[in-house]
């Protein structure tokens, strides 16, 4: 016996007749004895105390006045001859008040008088029946027939239908719509309309059949010593089987048990899978077994027991203490709802002595899962797990060391008179002595650790979700000003991923951290480091200084850093991180897990602080700018970092990249680059090339046409960038060296003569000189909107023609241009002032172009003779006109160059011949423009000849007046007045009328006008 569910106690002895049925109808107890009288049986109350002349409270049957007592019962009436033969059954109907008796007939009773109500004489041999007491159907047996029968609320039965049998029913019961036989050895499931019959399964071969009806309308099919379950139809039930020690007889169900009456004993088994065994009571010769409201009646021959329920609570309590803990729990949830919290207490405790027995045994995981439903505060869970290292706000209060380990006398113990529901009371404090060594045996192995994460994880979301509600209430009420209290210095502040700066030191956000920080703890020594990552990434409350120290100590380093960016240690993390990218270059650790650290690594890191800390990723991405240079300026550019903090920022500290980032970000961004910062990188350009001509000068290995990188980038620079100040930079050249650089910065100031005398005199190289000539035509070509200018040409050709004169002319101006004011532009004046000497200079310099312009055409229309005729003869002695280039430039630039002007600037003595390349497509492009502008003009003459012919045409049109002819205007006829005619030709009106119409027009406007 597991633990006593029934207290039994004999109702009556010594019945004089041999006892054939019995029921309960209230307190009373009707039995039908063998020489058919029936004899009703009330509790003797005259001599019995008051302690037994009721039941015992029972917790889930409330005790009425109408329910059997736990008291001796005396007869109060016999019926003589209440049926001809012995009863075989009956039932009390209590929702009719009828007592259905089965004896030679079916008959029924009004209760309690037993007056007779009807008499079912179709019933006559009838052995077995089944009443439904929800739609008043009554079916019975009689030889090869089952007959169905509907009360009708009165007094009277209606037959309803009636079908036939292979054989003689032994057993019966309704199951919903339909009925369910059990004939010969088979189970038959009947249709109630159509009579139709389904086979189910065999009874078996050691017993008859026997059919139980359940509270749901399903059945237990008895096979031999086996309950089987199934539903309306006759299909498996999932629950499966329950086997009783053997056939038993009778079977009635009371949750949460069901009671079987075998031949020697009464059995009694939970109806909770795998319906174990709960209680045997030892009776011999008992025949007859019926449930009434509050306990069950047992007939044997002579005499009645009754078996009173044992109140819940002490079942509980003897389930409990003999570790019956499922029992237990399952008994709970039948206390009644009005006890709601005594029920909530007592299954937490149940479930915390069930943990405590699971895990002592190995059974972890089950273990966590009854921790968990008992609601109890993960403290206490953790004390057992001794290595795990909690912070230090995680001290347990005093309530929790005990939590539900003990129970209140009071409330638990039964009373000597049975009537407390309520568990024994159990040892205040467990034995710390014993506890202690338990949990130093335990080591802390992986499947302790793996229930401890699955317990977490299901506790987390309700405690997290806790924690960042009362940190939005606490920011909430910083921002409207309405704190309950002053905030003392105990209060400490954290930060944290998604909180910000928020005070902690409150109960929830105090168990987020013992919570994450464990978790953790086990997640890293289960191996389970990926998940730990994802923790981490997450919102949590992962105490730093216990975390960070476990972590280092497994070398997580991906969690250690994910540690330090979800608590805002930006500048550990990174220190950390390019601690491991040098390691990993310099290959000093062993280990696999920095190998996957590198320079990107930093990049990527600091991707989300440009927005929040723009100095700390300038720090330290000057530690990465040098090895991954591209990805860096697109760190910059990307978290839109201001490129003049960025840098002024390397022009303190990386100075040999200020440079490369200027490239870079020219290069990525042309457009988004400030004047300012081009400037400094053409500073930066020329600076170097300087000392570098510096260097060769002074070991005089100086030569002007050799290019290092850094030139070829300042000479990129100056011709595709507009940004910086030529003036400036042409100040700090030297005056016998970098010609080229001169001659782009003098383009960019306008000086064309000067930059072209560098091309050709100091360069010696025309093709430059032509390529400059075509860069300014196309753009001055742009700027007038398609009116082209071949000035610039004839500059060129000038300088071929007079090189002596345009080399003196050079050195002067060039001369005056690096002396203008040099004072000046060192020194910071006002912009007005600035800018009217600039305008000054140009002036000065245009007007002095202009007029050397005019004095060489003039000096070549006038006299015949080029300006280098009028010159210096050469030093050298020869001619130094240089012919070849003027006549090569005229040759393939022709067609952009004015031919008038270029033939008074050539010298007389040039041959025609070598004229021919550039005369030749001149004057075929010149005839060929003659030839087009002649078609031109004549068909525009054409034109004009054919509109002046249509407005003939139109001037002649015919007018035809005949006497029917109408005015427009005033509808009437024109006859011999003078008329107008529209130029639609069609609208004809008087001429007066027309006049006044025009002046009623003039009006109206004049009129409007005004108004407006």
């Amino acid at each position: 016996m597991v633990h006593s569910a029934y207290d039994s106690f004999e109702l009556l002895t010594d019945c004089p007749t041999k006892i054939e049925a019995v029921e309960s109808y209230g307190t009373k107890l009707l039995l039908g004895c063998l020489d058919g009288s029936l004899r009703i049986y009330g509790p003797d109350t005259s001599g019995s105390s008051p302690s037994s002349d009721r039941s015992p409270p029972s917790d889930f049957h409330a005790p009425t006045s109408s329910d059997l007592r736990r008291a001796p019962y005396v007869l109060e009436r016999n019926v003589v001859g209440f049926s001809k033969k012995p009863l075989i059954s009956m039932e009390v109907l209590d929702s009719r008040e009828l007592l259905l008796s089965l004896s030679e007939s079916i008959s029924f009773h009004r209760l309690p008088n037993l007056e007779t109500v009807a008499m079912l004489t179709k019933a006559k041999g009838a052995n077995v029946y089944s009443w439904d007491d929800r739609r008043g159907f009554l079916c019975f047996a009689r030889q090869k027939k089952v007959c169905i029968f509907r009360h009708d609320g009165g007094r009277g039965f209606v037959e309803v239908k009636e079908f036939g049998v292979p054989d003689t029913v032994k057993s019966m019961s309704w199951c919903g719509e339909n009925i369910c036989l059990g004939i010969r050895r088979e189970y038959t499931i009947m249709n109630s309309s159509n009579g139709a019959l389904a086979e189910v399964f065999p009874c078996g071969r050691l017993a008859p059949p026997l059919v139980i009806s359940l509270p749901t309308s399903e059945l237990i099919l008895g096979k031999d010593n086996i309950g089987v379950f199934v539903d309306q139809t006759g299909k498996l039930l999932p629950e499966g089987r329950i086997c009783w020690s053997e056939a038993p007889q009778e079977v009635i169900i009371q949750k949460p048990y069901a009671i079987g009456l075998l031949p020697r004993y009464l059995e009694i088994r939970s109806l909770r899978v795998p319906y174990p065994l709960i209680q045997t009571v030892v009776l011999r010769n008992a025949r007859h077994l019926i449930q009434s409201n509050s306990a069950i009646v047992v007939a044997l021959d002579n005499s009645v027991f009754g078996f009173f329920p044992v109140p819940l609570g002490a079942q509980i309590v003897q389930l409990t203490a003999s570790g019956n803990f499922e029992e237990a729990l399952a008994l709970c949830k039948l206390l009644p709802p009005e006890d709601s919290n005594l029920r909530a207490a007592k299954e937490a405790s149940i479930h915390m002595r069930y943990a405590h027995c699971l895990f002592e045994n190995g059974s972890y995981e089950e273990a966590m899962e009854h921790f968990l439903a008992s609601q109890v505060d993960i403290t206490y869970v953790l004390s057992l797990y001794p290595s795990i290292i909690l912070p230090k706000t995680a001290a347990i209060p005093e309530h929790e060391k005990s939590v539900d380990m003990s129970w209140d006398g009071a409330h638990l113990s039964r009373g000597s008179s049975g009537l407390s529901d309520d568990m024994e009371s159990l040892p205040t404090h467990l034995q710390e002595s014993e506890e202690n060594e338990a949990l130093e045996s335990i080591k802390m192995n992986h499947n302790t650790l793996m229930a401890l994460i699955k317990f977490l994880q299901k506790k987390r979301s309700s405690i997290i979700e806790k924690a960042a509600a009362e940190g939005t209430e606490e920011i909430v009420l910083d921002a409207v000003g309405d704190n309950f209290g002053p905030h003392d210095s105990s209060r400490f502040k954290r930060l944290n991923k998604g909180r910000g700066s928020t005070p902690i030191s409150s109960g929830a956000r105090d168990m987020a951290a013992i919570l994450d920080t464990t978790l953790l703890q086990a997640l890293l020594l289960t191996g389970q480091s990926s998940t730990a990552l994802e923790l981490l990434k997450g919102l949590n409350y992962c105490d730093v200084k216990i975390s960070e120290e476990i972590i280092q100590k497994r070398n997580q380093y991906a969690a250690l850093l994910e540690l330090y960016k979800c608590n805002l240690m930006h500048r550990e993390a990174l220190k950390m991180l390019h601690q491991l990218v040098e390691e990993s270059k310099s290959n000093q650790s062993h280990g696999d897990p920095t190998k996957k650290f590198k320079p990107e690594s930093i990049i990527e890191y600091l991707k989300p602080l440009c927005g929040t800390d723009p100095m700390l990723v300038l720090e330290f991405a000057m530690l990465v700018l040098e090895s991954c240079p591209t990805q860096t300026i697109e760190l910059f550019l990307s978290g839109n970092i201001q490129a003049d903090l960025v840098n002024s920022y390397l022009k303190k500290h990386a100075p040999n990249m200020q440079a490369t980032y200027l490239e870079l970000m020219l290069a990525m961004n042309e457009t988004g680059i400030s004047g300012n910062l081009q400037n400094e990188m053409v500073q930066i350009y020329l600076s170097e090339i300087l000392d570098w001509y510096a260097e060769l000068s002074a070991q005089k290995k100086w030569d002007e046409k050799t290019y290092t990188p850094t030139r070829k980038k300042l000479l990129s620079a100056l011709d595709s960038i507009s940004g910086y100040s030529p003036e400036a930079l042409v100040k700090r050249l030297p005056l016998d060296a970098l010609y080229e650089e001169r001659a782009i910065l003098l383009g960019k100031m306008n000086q064309h003569e000067l930059a072209l005398s560098l091309y050709v005199h100091k360069l010696h190289v025309p093709d430059l000189a032509l390529s400059y000539c075509d860069r300014v035509y196309e753009n001055t070509l742009l700027q007038q909107a398609g009116k082209s200018s071949g000035n610039i040409y004839l500059s060129l050709l000038q300088i071929y023609l007079n090189p002596r004169k345009t080399t003196k002319n050079f050195e002067k101006r060039i001369s005056n241009l690096v002396s203008y004011p040099s004072n000046n532009l060192s020194k910071v004046s006002s912009g007005s002032s600035v800018k009217a000497k600039v305008s000054r200079a140009i002036k000065k310099i245009a007007a002095i172009e202009g007029a050397e312009d005019m004095k060489m055409i003039a000096s070549g229309t006038d006299s015949g003779r080029s300006d280098g005729d009028a010159d210096e003869p050469c030093e050298e002695g020869g001619s130094n006109i240089m012919l070849d280039e003027v006549l090569d430039l005229l040759s393939k630039r022709w067609d952009r160059i004015n031919g008038a002007q270029a033939l008074r600037l050539l010298p007389k003595e040039t041959k025609l011949q070598n004229l021919l390349p550039f005369l030749g497509p001149l004057v075929r492009k010149s005839s060929e423009a003659y030839r087009n502008y002649s078609v031109i003009k004549s068909l525009r003459q054409s034109e004009n000849l054919q509109v002046k012919d249509e407005l003939y045409s139109q001037r002649t049109a015919v007018v035809k007046i005949t006497s029917d002819s109408m005015c427009s205007l005033c509808n009437k006829k024109i006859g011999t007045s003078v008329f107008a005619v529209y130029p639609n030709g069609k609208t004809i009106v008087h001429f007066v009328c027309f006049k006044d119409s025009q002046s009623m027009k003039a009006v109206a406007k004049t009129s409007t006008l005004r108004k407006r």
